[in-house]
């Protein structure tokens, strides 16, 4: 199978639909008011909700109130909701066992970054570069090293690939890391907040092409 492809970091219509166009399998939308690409989820909820249904829409949180959580868990035209902050084992544990999964981003600094993901439960896991008080959307590269160690013994869990990637690079990253999903935001940008069309459409094939990912 293809790798799943996420385009993070969707602030307007235009782009949400390229990216679907250009065969994105999933869109992803920061609801961090400290983030560059900032957007306000009830402001786009017509074109959201009108998007095919084989795209996945992922609510991105950075350490929200369990109150905040719960009000993005419970907007229906939402199919996932990913955690990208220092959101521990006890927080998570209040949205284990729901009929809408979420994602667990874990910044990946070194070797024992990664220990013990089981106590996040959740099957989706995504791997970030580390970069000191910032939480995604960096364009730092994630060491693929590690990350490819991670695939290979956690061989239950759908793990996430993000962090410095790009359409020159991609086909390096499935290749060695084997990961379920790769997620872009800085990579395909004109600028924070606004996608080039043309890098997207690079991406998605690039990664695509990569076979038995």
């Amino acid at each position: 199978m293809a790798v799943i492809v996420k385009i993070c970091g969707i602030t307007n219509q235009e782009d949400g639909e390229a990216a679907v166009g250009l065969g994105a399998d999933a869109l992803g939308f920061n609801l961090w008011p400290g983030s560059k690409r900032f957007v306000a989820i009830n402001g786009e909820s017509s074109w959201i909700s009108k998007l095919p249904p084989h795209i996945t829409r992922v609510a991105v949180l950075v350490n929200p109130s369990i109150e905040e959580a719960e009000s993005v868990f419970a907007l229906p035209f939402i199919d996932l909701v990913q955690f990208h902050g220092g959101e521990d084992e006890a927080f998570c544990a209040k949205f284990a066992g729901r009929s809408k999964p979420f994602i667990k981003a874990v910044a990946l600094k070194d070797s024992s970054s990664c220990n013990q993901v089981e106590r996040f439960q959740s099957a989706h896991i995504l791997l970030d570069a580390y970069a000191p008080g910032e939480f995604g959307g960096t364009g730092k590269t994630i060491d693929w090293g590690l990350a490819s160690d991670f695939v290979r013994t956690h061989p239950d869990l759908k793990v996430l690939l993000s962090g410095g990637l790009n359409p020159m690079n991609v086909v390096e990253a499935v290749s060695q890391v084997r990961p379920y999903a790769v997620d872009i935001a800085s990579g395909v940008e004109q600028r924070p907040g606004k996608k080039d069309h043309g890098l997207m459409k690079a991406f998605i094939a690039a990664a695509k092409s990569v076979k038995g990912a």
